[in-house]
């Protein structure tokens, strides 16, 4: 399947009437946060795909419909369910991702490890690492205690489908992958936890502009494949080796540069 995954900028590319045209053999869309509603709201009615998003730490405003306590609270304050949306949320028509395990069985697909035919499994995370006490920002330690509510669903999955994960929906990075040494823009340990526990084949990430064409979209952890969605790029699942888009990889600046 192919997955159109944006982050971060309002791409004219895609943000045009032809972008079904552009893409028309798209199967999914996932939105990595700091995008506006009604962009994501655009993508849905266009192109008509199953959309997943997160938040990031900018473009909050509809964040109350979705999260019931969307601050950082202190681990020992008792606090409500999340993955909590209110009966007048305007979806967009987009699914929320963050905090949850999700399941799509109409984006089944072959395993390529059993031969199976399976469902898609997806698990998100909205906001960074905590840099000026706004919304959606979280310590690591914070973090990890939310990473760890998603055990059960997880363990289920590995029960069911002999797997914890396919695809791990973020807007920050793990720590020393992408990220950046400023306060604003540094990577969760936990997440580099995460990764190495329950090995999902890719991460789509955003939070991390490319302005610099040398600047790595691509990376790996253990065995995942790593990828920096800002503004678009397509990604061939369950075969993640083709990836295109209007930034290059830092893999294809080197060649760039050597040639």
């Amino acid at each position: 399947m192919k997955i159109l995954c944006l982050s971060d900028y309002v791409d004219p590319l895609i943000y045009n009437p032809n972008v079904k045209n552009v893409f028309p053999d798209i199967d999914m869309v996932l939105c990595a946060g700091d995008l506006p509603m009604d962009y994501i709201d655009f993508i849905v009615t266009v192109l008509n795909k199953p959309t997943y998003f997160v938040f990031g730490n900018h473009n909050l405003k509809e964040l109350r419909f979705y999260e019931k306590n969307p601050a950082h609270l202190p681990l020992n304050q008792n606090s409500a369910p999340r993955q909590f949306i209110r009966p007048d949320a305007p979806t967009h028509g987009a699914i929320y991702a963050g905090f949850k395990c999700l399941e799509n069985k109409n984006l089944s697909y072959i395993d390529p490890k059993t031969g199976n035919k399976t469902p898609l499994l997806i698990a998100g995370i909205s906001g960074t690492c905590k840099y000026n006490n706004g919304v959606c920002q979280y310590t690591d330690r914070e973090m990890k205690h939310l990473l760890k509510k998603l055990y059960p669903r997880l363990l289920w999955n590995k029960i069911r489908y002999g797997r914890y994960l396919d695809i791990f929906l973020t807007h920050a990075t793990p720590r020393h992958i992408h990220d950046h040494e400023d306060p604003c823009h540094i990577g969760f340990d936990s997440f580099n936890w995460f990764l190495q526990k329950f090995k999902p084949s890719l991460m789509i990430h955003g939070h991390i502009h490319l302005y610099d064409m040398r600047e790595e979209r691509i990376g790996t952890y253990y065995e995942t494949k790593i990828i920096n969605a800002y503004a678009h790029c397509i990604v061939e699942f369950p075969d993640t080796s083709d990836i295109k888009s209007e930034n290059v990889s830092q893999e294809l600046a080197k060649e760039d540069l050597q040639k």
